[in-house]
Formats: structure tokens, C-alpha cells, sequence
């Protein structure tokens, strides 16, 4: 009986070991969270996430940059993206009417825009600048749905520039690839965002020209838990960082101010 008992034992303590042995993977791989965010957030938005996950390594944050626009229409057709970062609050907005939003709508910030060239100081003519002879071409992301692109319309045509350098302009998908025309040189200048100005990869290349926010409407930049995360707490977590003092030094660092 001595024995028997003893085999039993040993059949539990094993069966535990295998059954621990096939949760621990379950247990250990991360939660994930999906982000869409407008581009303009590229170089902030991952040096917040990298902040965040230096505390929270159980969460697995994957952001897809894009225009604000387009996550618009991806999102209102039901694509599976847990938050939305917008650089136009208006797009949040219009997702909260149609019910796809879960929690309310957070602002994070306030963008900017620049004159961004390699072939000239922008600071010495300002916005005159963009009717310079050496301006052939002029990259700006397209205002159909990039808010960053309707900004920069509005900032020429207050400049009373916009009739003379239309013809030159040329459309990015989103502000990321303006950025990427100006840098790779397929156009001389570029009306940019300045988070973008200001990153690792723009900085030491060129000159940016501040454009006053009096030229142009403010650019608000939301975010906002989508429905079908309307319940999760990582996503609440995270806009909480977001939101708070160490997501806003970053924020700062990288040119957005403080939303009204």
C-alpha cells in the first residue's frame, strides 16, 4: 500500500510538471496592443512606447503610421486596431459618431509645421522662400486626407504664395513620405511636420523655417480607445502614459505643445 501510495504521489507531481510545463508559454507571451497613428508620430510615438515597455514588458505595442484619413476609412470598415492616434481630432470625432470609439476622446498634443530644405535656409525669406527660382518642387502630404497636408494649403494661401507654387507641389501619401521626398531629394523643399524636422534621421540634414500657427488652423492631435478595446486595460494603461509627464517630455522634445 506503501508503494502504491507513493506512486500516486509521484503520478500527480508529474502530471502538475507537464501541465505547468504547456501554460508557462501561454502565460509568458505578451499581451498585444494595435496602434494606428498618424505619421507625423513616427519618431515620438516609438520613443514613448519604448518608455512605456521599459515598465511594462508584458505588452507588445505595434504602431502603424499612415495619414490620418485613410485610418479613418480603416477603421469606420472595421479594421482591428485598438487605438487611434490623429493628428486631426475631427477624425476621432467623426468615429465617435458613427459608435466606433470605447472610451472618450484624449488630446495629447498640438502639431506644428515647417518649411524643411536642403537647398536653402528657409529662415532668410520665410514663407517667400517656396517661390525661390531654385524651388522647383515642393512636397506637402496630400490634403485630401492628410491633415498636415491641408495645413500647409492653408498656410500658402494665407502667405498669398499659394497661385504661384500650386503647379510645383508635390503629394505625399502621408507627411512621413513628403518628409521622404525633401530628404531623398525628389523635391527641393517641403512644408513638413516639425516632430519630423526634429528627429534623428532630418535634423542634421537641412533647415526649417517655423511656420506662426496664425497662418493656419491648429493642428489638435487625439487619441482614442477604439470599440472593440473599449474594455481592455492595457489600452487604458497606455493612454494614461501617454497622457502623463514622461509620454509629454518626449512630446515636447520632438516639437508638440500642449493641446488647448
Amino acid at each position: 500500500m506503501r508503494g502504491s501510495s507513493h506512486y500516486s504521489v509521484m503520478k500527480v507531481l508529474l502530471l502538475c510538471c507537464v501541465l505547468w510545463w504547456v501554460a508557462t508559454p501561454l502565460y509568458s507571451q505578451p499581451r498585444k496592443l494595435m496602434v494606428a497613428a498618424a505619421s507625423d508620430l513616427k519618431y515620438a510615438l516609438d520613443s514613448v512606447i519604448t518608455a512605456y515597455q521599459s515598465t511594462h514588458q508584458n505588452v507588445a505595442i505595434t504602431a502603424t503610421y499612415g495619414s490620418s484619413g485613410k485610418f479613418f476609412e480603416q477603421i469606420s470598415n472595421g479594421a482591428p486596431f485598438d487605438m487611434f492616434f490623429s493628428a486631426d481630432v475631427a477624425y476621432p470625432e467623426k468615429l465617435e459618431t458613427l459608435g466606433k470609439t470605447g472610451q472618450p476622446i484624449q488630446k495629447y498634443g498640438r502639431g506644428r509645421i515647417v518649411i524643411w530644405s536642403k537647398r536653402l535656409d528657409p529662415n532668410t525669406a520665410g514663407m517667400k522662400s517656396l517661390v525661390d527660382k531654385q524651388i522647383k518642387k515642393i512636397a506637402i502630404a496630400n490634403p485630401e486626407h492628410a491633415p498636415y497636408g491641408r495645413r500647409a494649403v492653408e498656410a500658402m494661401k494665407q502667405a498669398n504664395i499659394y497661385d504661384q507654387v500650386s503647379a510645383r507641389l508635390v503629394y505625399g501619401e502621408n507627411i512621413s513620405q513628403a518628409a521622404q521626398f525633401v530628404t531623398t531629394g525628389a523635391a527641393d523643399a517641403g512644408i513638413i511636420a516639425l516632430s519630423l524636422a526634429l528627429s534623428p534621421a532630418m535634423k542634421p540634414q537641412g533647415k526649417y523655417f517655423l511656420i506662426p500657427e496664425t497662418n493656419h488652423q491648429p493642428l489638435e492631435q487625439a487619441v482614442v480607445i477604439l470599440k472593440q478595446a473599449a474594455g481592455n486595460p492595457d489600452a487604458r494603461t497606455f493612454q494614461e502614459f501617454v497622457l502623463g509627464a514622461r509620454a509629454k517630455a518626449i512630446l515636447t522634445y520632438f516639437g508638440f505643445s500642449d493641446p488647448k
